[in-house]
């Protein structure tokens, strides 16, 4: 019977084996130094995001008035919450301008995507001109529009005064869908360059040899943009629906400034219903039990999005 002898190993083998103590310690400061410079932005989460979570959870379970001892009242705050019919009116209406949000929010801003998409001076000068709304502040757009629109002096209702489509003196946002177009018009000018821009960079992150391709095995322009484009624009589809659907059911500034809930509070959305419950009739448990079911609601939806648009995708 033979024993066969293994060389020891050699040098570069026994550093990868066992690295030597000088790379250990420099790979631990290494984590050190990482774990510092995330502690900054770990404290504000805590402090701004975490914290103000845990003590929201706390408060839903409380008869919490504005002045007053707070008082336990388990889960009757969300049982409530089924049988509200203003907050279930607010819900309802929140749903309604999602509906009509989302859509035409994702037509606007591909059209505006598939005007500029080429790499042209103009087509960046266009791109510039089209996003410069995103930056201007929600509350500052909505000073803008309900300016515009003011009856008689607003230079919006003087030009369709002039040309006989509305008495100039109409009060506007007293009517009901008078005032939601006068809102979908502001968010739509406002957002609609947010969503040029991400699906502009789906577009132009697809190979033009692909589309090429398909040209040249006798594919239409409809064809390639159904069977091409929008599939490999599927991951920012989904985004672009998040971001869409998250805004709408968020939705606040627009209609406070606006419309102020009205007519006969028929515009009062989710959030401004949870705004009033909290800070108007000063009820902060009720109000906080709002908010987490309206916090549910949101994560249910877009992970719903996101699993259908993945599904779609390896279908």
């Amino acid at each position: 019977m033979s024993t066969t002898l293994v060389p020891p190993p050699g040098p570069a083998v026994a550093a990868v084996l066992h690295p030597p103590r000088r790379s250990r310690r420099l790979g631990q400061r290494r984590q050190i130094i990482g774990a510092l410079l995330a502690a900054p932005a770990m404290l504000l989460l805590g402090v701004f995001f975490i914290w103000p979570l845990i003590r929201t959870v706390m408060m839903s379970f409380f008869d919490w008035p504005m002045l007053g001892v707070p008082k336990f009242n388990g889960i009757d705050n969300y049982i409530k919450a089924f049988t509200d019919n203003d907050f279930l009116r607010a819900v309802g209406f929140t749903l309604v301008y999602t509906v009509l949000t989302t859509p035409l929010l994702l037509v606007m801003g591909f059209i505006l995507a598939m005007l500029v998409k080429r790499r042209t001076r103009a087509a960046r000068f266009f791109q510039t001109i089209y996003f410069l709304p995103v930056v201007i502040g929600l509350a500052s757009g909505s000073f803008l529009f309900l300016s515009m629109f003011q009856s008689d002096i607003g230079p919006t209702t003087q030009l369709l005064g002039a040309v006989g489509l509305i008495d100039p003196s109409t009060n506007l946002f007293a009517d009901y869908w008078s005032a939601l177009s006068i809102v979908l018009a502001m968010v739509t000018w406002k957002v609609a360059g947010l969503q040029m821009l991400l699906l502009l960079s789906g577009l132009q992150s697809i190979p033009v040899e692909v589309n090429e391709a398909a040209r040249v095995d006798g594919a239409s322009s409809m064809q390639v943009f159904r069977y091409v484009t929008l599939p490999l624009l599927r991951p920012t589809l989904a985004l672009v629906l998040v971001f869409s659907v998250a805004g709408s059911l968020l939705a606040f500034d627009q209609f406070f400034i606006l419309t102020t809930g009205g007519p006969a509070n028929a515009t009062i959305t989710a959030v401004y219903q949870i705004y009033r419950t909290s800070f108007i009739k000063f009820d902060l448990g009720y109000g906080a039990a709002l908010s987490l079911l309206l916090m549910v609601v949101l994560g249910l939806v877009s992970a719903a999005q996101m699993l259908l648009l993945k599904n779609s995708d390896h279908s």
